[in-house]
């Protein structure tokens, strides 16, 4: 599995530490986007080219982190195809991934710690969608197809 991985500057250290987990995975390839220093950066922008390696095929997922989580998911969401979870806890990561088929994750550099953090990746990796009908049902209302 490809994962397309970015942030601002408000989560470089997070996205190094993510990076330490994601290689944990012999089966994941990691393309990692930017930034990578601290300089300030726009987060819509590294969202849209996250989201743009997945929605072209090039990455099946994407991990973004920007200081909160909160405006690199907004953006992530306003491309079509994207299913972008605002997660810090790992229920709620494995419950992205089993009921809604998240295809991007988004933590906070600046409100979460590198061990949930860490736990967190594990558990979004390595959970599957559940296939469900009703959320199969739910998904396709939030696509616009039904």
């Amino acid at each position: 599995m490809r994962i397309s991985i970015g942030c601002d500057h408000g989560a470089v250290e997070l996205k190094d530490a993510v990076k330490k987990v994601l290689d944990e995975f012999e089966n994941v390839e990691v393309h990692d986007v930017g930034t990578f220093g601290s300089d300030a950066v726009d987060y819509p922008d590294i969202a849209e080219k996250v989201c743009a390696e997945i929605t072209s095929g090039n990455s099946e997922r994407g991990i973004l982190m920007c200081g909160t989580g909160i405006g690199i998911s907004i953006a992530a969401n306003k491309f079509h195809g994207i299913r972008c979870a605002l997660c810090h806890d790992v229920f709620s990561a494995k419950m992205s991934r089993e009921h809604n088929n998240a295809n991007v994750l988004a933590m906070g550099g600046r409100v979460i710690g590198f061990g949930p953090a860490a736990e967190i990746v594990r558990a979004w990796i390595t959970t599957d969608f559940s296939n469900d009908e009703r959320h199969l049902r739910r998904i396709s209302k939030i696509r616009g197809e039904a």
